[in-house]
């Protein structure tokens, strides 16, 4: 193994394996890279034209961000949402459809408040229904995306709604005939009386590492094992050959007859291979 062929084919494997080590450290960097979290800004609001626009699907981005609009109430639009948790508490929601400033008057919807009794929000919507709310608000609250429509129960109300889909209360508002609407809904910060405030935190900003990336890292450090090893195999293989055959020349040398003669006639006994 300290032969120069084997010493070269040694430098050579150590050189392959550390360029495999290289490839391997920079997937690893990749991985870590793209798993990191670009910080955002979801608390400081903004206008939500600037965030998304009416009939447009909402982006991963915009989710969660807080934004501000301005708009006028649809009487008779108010409707209520169950199987909604507030601090770990089973409830409902009131919602309305709140018609924007915009010249089309875009309708949002908007979750306005939140209360563990269902009587509680029935007389809330009711009440809200009755009495013509006009006059321009403005209100700060949460962008969320919708949720998608879910089949009720085969003892509960066809007509309850169980979910915040905007297609669902789209269909149940009044004269939406050639109105936009926007995909997602928005959280009102503030509740309306009687009501409790809906809980909406910030959204979680985790990291994830892209896990192929790490694979390819952990595969580049066993082709550099493999290399190192390849060479020792390699070696290991040629020194038992060579010792292998050094073995059955001393056998078949043994094999004359006898005395001084036979070992002359074989010639001069080669040396062992070196093999340190």
């Amino acid at each position: 193994m300290v032969r120069p062929r084997w010493i070269a084919l040694l430098f050579l494997a150590l050189a392959v394996a550390a360029a495999f080590a290289a490839l391997s450290q920079w997937q690893l960097s990749r991985a870590i890279e793209s798993g990191q979290v670009v910080s955002q800004d979801t608390e400081t609001p903004r206008a939500l034209d600037d965030v998304l626009k009416p009939g447009k699907g909402i982006i991963e981005a915009a989710a969660g961000q807080k934004v501000t609009v301005d708009g006028t109430w649809v009487p008779g639009d108010y409707l209520v949402v169950g199987n909604r948790v507030n601090h770990g508490e089973l409830g409902y929601w009131v919602t309305g459809h709140l018609a924007t400033d915009r010249s089309d008057q875009a309708g949002l919807a908007v979750a306005i408040g939140w209360t563990p009794d269902r009587s509680v929000a029935t007389d809330a919507v009711a009440k809200l229904n009755r009495s013509a709310i006009g006059g321009q608000v403005e209100l700060t609250g949460r962008l969320t995306p919708p949720e998608g429509p879910s089949a009720n129960a085969a003892n509960v109300d066809p007509m309850d709604i169980n979910a915040m889909s905007v297609a669902d209360l789209l269909g149940r508002w009044q004269h939406m005939d050639g109105v936009v609407v926007y995909t997602a809904f928005v959280v009102d910060d503030q509740a309306l009386p009687g009501l409790e405030a809906i809980a909406s935190p910030a959204p979680s900003q985790e990291v994830e590492l892209n896990w192929l990336n790490v694979f390819y890292a952990v595969e580049w450090v066993v082709f550099a094992g493999f290399a190192v090893f390849l060479w020792y195999r390699l070696a290991k293989d040629a020194w038992e050959r060579e010792r292998e055959e050094y073995e059955d020349f001393l056998s078949g040398g043994s094999g004359g007859s006898g005395g001084t003669d036979g070992a002359d006639a074989a010639g001069p006994t080669p040396s062992l291979p070196r093999v340190d």
